[in-house]
This record gives C-alpha cells, sequence and structure tokens, in this order.
C-alpha cells in the first residue's frame, strides 16, 4: 500500500527514482488523469496538477510557444580530455569574480584542481589526472555537466 499525503503517491515516487537509478535515464515523467509526476536527476523533483485537455478540444487548443534549449555539439571523443565523473555543475573558479582555476595554455601538474563541479549542495573539486599543458576548456562556468561529459583537454 502507498503512501499518500496531500494526494501525493510517495510510493510512486520512489518507484520512479529507483527505475532513475537502475536505468541510465536522467528523467521520466508519468501522467495519470489530472496528475504528473517527472523526477530528474538534473534538478529537484515536481509535481504538477493540472486538467489535460484530450481529444479535439486539444488539437483546437494554440501550442504553447516551445523554449528551446541550447544546442551544444559535442567534441569529438578525446583521449586527452577529462572527464566529468559526476552530474552537477561546474564551477571553474572558486568563487564568483576570482579568477579561474586553469585557463588555455596554462600548464598544469597531475592532481591540481582543474575546477570545481557542484552536486547536491558539495562543492567536488575535480583533480588533473596528468601533468600537462591545458589545450581546451569545453564547459562554461555554471554550466550542468553530465557524467562522463568532456571538460578539459589537457595535452
Amino acid at each position: 500500500m502507498s503512501e499518500k499525503k496531500n494526494g501525493i503517491d510517495k510510493g510512486l515516487i520512489r518507484d520512479l527514482a529507483n527505475i532513475l537509478n537502475d536505468t541510465d535515464l536522467t528523467e521520466i515523467e508519468v501522467e495519470q488523469d489530472d496528475l504528473r509526476i517527472r523526477v530528474s536527476r538534473a534538478g529537484a523533483m515536481q509535481y504538477v496538477q493540472a486538467p489535460i485537455a484530450a481529444g479535439p478540444a486539444f488539437a483546437q487548443a494554440p501550442a504553447p510557444a516551445a523554449v528551446a534549449a541550447p544546442v551544444v555539439a559535442a567534441p569529438p571523443d578525446n583521449k586527452n580530455a577529462v572527464t566529468a565523473p559526476m552530474v552537477g555543475t561546474v564551477y571553474l573558479s572558486p568563487a564568483p569574480g576570482a579568477r579561474p582555476f586553469v585557463e588555455v595554455g596554462a600548464t598544469v601538474k597531475e592532481g591540481q584542481t582543474l575546477l570545481i563541479i557542484e552536486a547536491m549542495k558539495t562543492m567536488n573539486q575535480i583533480p588533473s589526472p596528468r601533468s600537462g599543458k591545458v589545450t581546451e576548456i569545453l564547459v562554461n562556468d555554471a554550466q550542468p555537466v553530465e557524467y562522463g561529459q568532456s571538460l578539459v583537454v589537457i595535452e
């Protein structure tokens, strides 16, 4: 029997979260009657209860303006790229307005902090896996990143 509080089925939300953990999905959304639940790794869970139009009335309703997500071309696989060890938000400097940890052209040493990834309100320093020269920085400050995404290229 699932727990319900204020009409929210916590058991269903737990089941959806478990599906995310068991698969490579980053988001899942379920719609039933006038209830819509979306669970996402990238952000907080959302609960939306709204009437859902069906049939011809839905087809006649004006479509909401689409918000286009920025399209970022994935760089070609590079064996020298340092990849994100987790999902989170990347920061290139230790504090807003501070000098970045590294810049293109800089020489880094193994273990030197390249950037920070914030995950679950924890700031995780990402160290350089090797010494070398930074030839590319593939992310922007405060950009969300996925696990395995290329961040910095060190030659």
